[in-house]
């Protein structure tokens, strides 16, 4: 897949292609690659993220802005973001780091969405970067409630199906794949009542679920 291919699941075009070559390199392929980008990447999402939730609950207090914000610049989080996009398809990893699944790897994955984010600055200035992170995490910005943190997707679906009174779904793993130190689990997410049955994949059983789950969602509600 192109970078260029890239860029329209992004949803933001790069001026300067050798920034956006830049963020999508790791370390283990060639130099430059992207650690100095995701440096950026993090204070950029951590400002961006941290006014959004200012704005968006004015009486909460910062000891409760600060989790909200730490829940939703997480590994977890930027991972969870990365599979949507197909980050993984698109890293540039030495021999080493391919044959051991690192373009399914959680760190991976996390560091170069931030250092795509650090790329976006770079590129076109903060005000741009802040419209594709708010634009990335609007629905994770949208499930938020004060004291609260995100819903994942396995919790909104449990949610949507109970609100309607329906079973709760199975979750089945269908296959292993990888040495034991970088395994790929894919898991399907069953529902019986309303006839869908969705695949997700992940270096973990549990992102494999998650990753299923928000599948599934998006199928019973037209997402």
């Amino acid at each position: 897949m192109t970078e260029r291919g890239f860029e329209k699941a992004f949803g933001y075009s790069f001026r300067d292609g050798e920034l956006l070559q830049t963020a999508l390199t790791h370390r283990s392929y060639s130099s430059p690659h992207n650690e100095r980008f995701e440096f950026l990447g993090d204070a950029v999402l951590n400002a961006v993220i941290a006014r959004r939730l200012f704005e968006q609950f004015p009486t909460l207090p910062e000891g409760d802005l600060s989790r909200l914000r730490a829940n939703l610049v997480r590994q977890d989080s930027l991972h969870q973001q990365a599979l949507a996009l197909s980050l993984g398809d698109y890293l540039l990893l030495g021999e080493g780091e391919q044959k051991s699944g690192g373009h399914r790897r959680p760190s991976i994955l996390a560091d170069a969405l931030e250092a795509l984010f650090g790329a976006v600055w770079l590129d076109a200035g903060f005000a741009a970067a802040s419209e594709v992170i708010l634009r990335l995490y609007q629905d994770m910005l949208a499930q938020l409630a004060p004291g609260e943190g995100i819903k994942d997707a396995k919790t909104r679906l449990q949610e949507y199906l109970q609100g309607r009174r329906l079973a709760l779904p199975q979750y089945a793993l269908t296959n292993t794949a990888g040495e034991a130190h970088a395994q790929h689990f894919t898991v399907t997410c069953t529902i019986d009542a309303l006839r869908v049955c969705s695949e997700g994949s992940g270096s973990t059983r549990r992102a494999a679920e998650q990753v299923a789950a928000e599948r599934a969602l998006d199928a019973v509600t037209g997402g």
